[in-house]
Parts: structure tokens; C-alpha cells; sequence
């Protein structure tokens, strides 16, 4: 990695590391006046800087050589005794370089032992340490959410193509039965499916869309199975918005339609029963119930099953973790789901 590179991507840390530094030269600094007046020259006098560049540099080394490659991979012994050879140094350098130097005459003439220098030393040091700790935490975190935020896309992106292809083949398949009657619907069909995928193409790759899209779409889906019951059933599609102010994950709410049309149809020839109730309130909890009826002598176990509710539930919970309670009830001949969800209100 070049020099500029390594700014690039570390600038942040060291203008961290800097204000830490400064911060604490000062306290240092001040705190070595004791009780007498302190002074700009005072402040910044050269022996103080001496002094604390040798707690800085040992710091630094503890810092950046032994927790990155000691600490951090799992060598608990060899970083503990390598601190305690640094802190050794900074004690003999502060004792018999920087005391012979600056207070020969004084302090100088005499060694007050190595664990009052310790003593008077590891604060410093011990800040410096834990600021960087702290520092490599936060970092370590934030990328833990990065990934995170990247496997959840990836999963949920996953998810969605699994609809698209669930819902071609049981579609197409209507649509070619009714190619073969030549019925006059058609063409009516093939008009709502192209509405369909219209959406599934380009409206349903974004993450959030409005809830009038939604709904929208949930309309002209359940107008497609409309279309190819004809007159052997009922199909109830109500919808209660006290307010559009509010985003939805697209494809969510279809994959139980889906399924009531796929289970309904699909174990009886006529007296298809199929509500589709959705409710939104002004604080944007929205209530979605789908309820189908459906013959007793098709496998109960079968309406329950299937890519597409393992799909939608997976979805739920990534989407909208302890935010939606989902039920699901199989009762002699209705399966119904229920669906409350707490939604995300619209950006503006």
C-alpha cells in the first residue's frame, strides 16, 4: 500500500490519534506544574515534551505492533510480556536518559525505584491504549454492520428472484390452457400479465416503493386470477388506506395472494371463496388478511407449504425484525393469514 493510500483509508484514526495527543500533552502537562501558576511557556516547556514523547512512542509501539499482531491474534502471553518490556524501557529512559539530561542536579541524582515510575508512567500510557481499543471497536463494528448490510442484500435479492420464476410457471401454464380453448379472455389475460411483470422487472428491484404501487400491483395480480376463474367463484378485494404516506418492501403481500389463488383453485373446480383485506392507519401499521376456502380431500399440509411462504417469512424477519406478526391458520376448510405490519413512512 502507498504512503497516499494508506492516508486515504486511515486519515480519520490520526486525526483521532492527533486530538487525543494534544488532549492529553495538555493534562500531562498541567498536572506536572502541581500547585504553582501555570504559564503558556511553562506549559509547553521542552523537558515536558521530552518526556512525553518517550510515554507516546512506547504507546505507539503497543499500539500498533503488538495489539494488531500480538493482542488481536490471540497471543495473550507474548503481548503481555512484550508490554511489560516496553514499560521496562520507557523506565529506563525516563530515569537514566531524560532525568540525567534535564534534572541532573535534582531528580537525577537519585532512582526512586521502578514501580513508583510505573506508577506515575502507565496512566499515560494506559489512555493512549484504551482510546485505540475503543477506536479498533467502533471500526470492527461498523464493518460487522457492513457485512451484515451486504448479506442481507444479497439474501433478500435472492429471495425476490425467487418469486419471479414461481410466478411465471404457475401463469403461464393458465394462460396456455386458455390459448388451447380459445377463449375471448385471452387477450384480457395477457394484458393484466404484462402489467404484472412490468412491475416484477423494474418496480419490485427497488428496496421500498410507495404503498399506492403496491396495492396497485396487488390489484391487477388478483384481476389476472379474476380473469381465469370466470364464474366459478368469488373473489373479494377490499383495501383501507387512511394514509399512502408509507413505504412497503415490494412483493411481500402477493406471495400470499399467490397462494390462496394456487390452493383454491387448485383443489376444487367451482365454489371458489377468496377475501383479500388490507388496511393501513394513520401510524402506518398495516393489517393484511387473506383468507381462501378450499376441498377438504386436497392434503391440508399442502397449503401451507411451498417456496413461496418460506420465501415471504425469511424475508420478514430480515426486513422487518420485531416489527410484523405473522399468523397462519388452517381450519377444516379456510386457510387464512394474517399480517400486521409496522411500515416505514415516506421520505420526502
Amino acid at each position: 500500500m502507498s504512503l497516499a493510500n494508506f492516508f486515504e483509508h486511515n486519515y480519520r484514526e490520526l486525526i483521532y490519534q492527533l486530538i487525543i495527543i494534544m488532549v492529553v500533552f495538555i493534562f500531562f502537562s498541567h498536572n506536572q506544574e502541581g500547585t504553582e501558576q501555570v504559564s503558556f511557556h511553562s506549559l509547553f516547556a521542552p523537558y515536558k515534551f521530552a518526556f512525553y514523547t518517550n510515554y507516546l512512542v512506547g504507546s505507539l509501539v503497543i499500539n500498533y505492533l503488538l495489539l494488531p499482531f500480538l493482542y488481536y491474534k490471540k497471543k495473550p502471553l507474548l503481548f503481555t510480556l512484550l508490554v511489560i518490556i516496553v514499560l521496562v524501557l520507557i523506565v529506563l529512559v525516563d530515569e537514566f536518559v531524560l532525568e540525567q539530561i534535564y534534572f541532573s542536579d535534582t531528580r537525577g541524582t537519585y532512582f526512586p525505584g521502578v514501580s513508583f515510575t510505573i506508577i506515575e508512567t502507565l496512566p499515560i500510557i494506559l489512555i493512549f491504549v484504551l482510546f485505540k481499543l475503543a477506536w479498533d471497536f467502533n471500526r470492527k463494528q461498523r464493518e460487522l454492520n457492513e457485512l451484515k448490510s451486504l448479506v442481507q442484500e444479497s439474501e433478500i435479492k435472492f429471495l425476490k428472484s425467487q418469486i419471479n420464476p414461481h410466478f411465471l410457471f404457475n401463469n403461464l401454464n393458465n394462460l396456455y390452457a386458455k390459448a388451447l380453448k380459445n377463449s375471448p379472455k385471452t387477450p384480457n389475460i395477457i394484458l393484466e400479465l404484462s402489467s404484472v411483470l412490468r412491475f416484477m422487472l423494474y418496480d419490485s428491484k427497488e428496496n421500498y416503493i410507495t404503498l399506492s404501487r403496491e396495492f396497485e400491483h396487488l390489484k391487477n395480480y388478483t384481476s389476472l386470477y379474476i380473469l381465469q376463474i370466470e364464474n366459478r367463484g368469488d373473489v373479494c378485494f377490499d383495501t383501507d388506506l387512511e394514509s399512502d404516506q408509507f413505504v412497503i418492501s415490494p412483493l411481500l403481500l402477493v406471495v400470499f395472494v399467490e397462494n390462496a389463488f394456487k390452493h383454491s383453485t387448485g383443489s376444487q373446480s367451482g365454489n371458489i371463496r377468496i377475501s383479500i383485506n388490507t388496511k393501513v392507519t394513520k401510524d402506518g401499521l398495516l393489517t393484511f388478511i387473506c383468507e381462501n376456502n378450499y376441498s377438504t380431500r386436497y392434503k391440508a399440509n399442502q397449503t401451507a407449504s411451498g417456496i413461496g411462504l418460506e420465501n415471504i417469512k425469511k424475508r420478514l424477519k430480515l426486513l422487518y425484525p420485531n416489527k410484523h406478526d405473522l399468523s397462519i391458520v388452517n381450519e377444516e376448510d379456510i386457510f387464512r393469514v394474517v399480517l400486521e405490519l409496522q411500515l416505514k413512512p415516506l421520505e420526502k
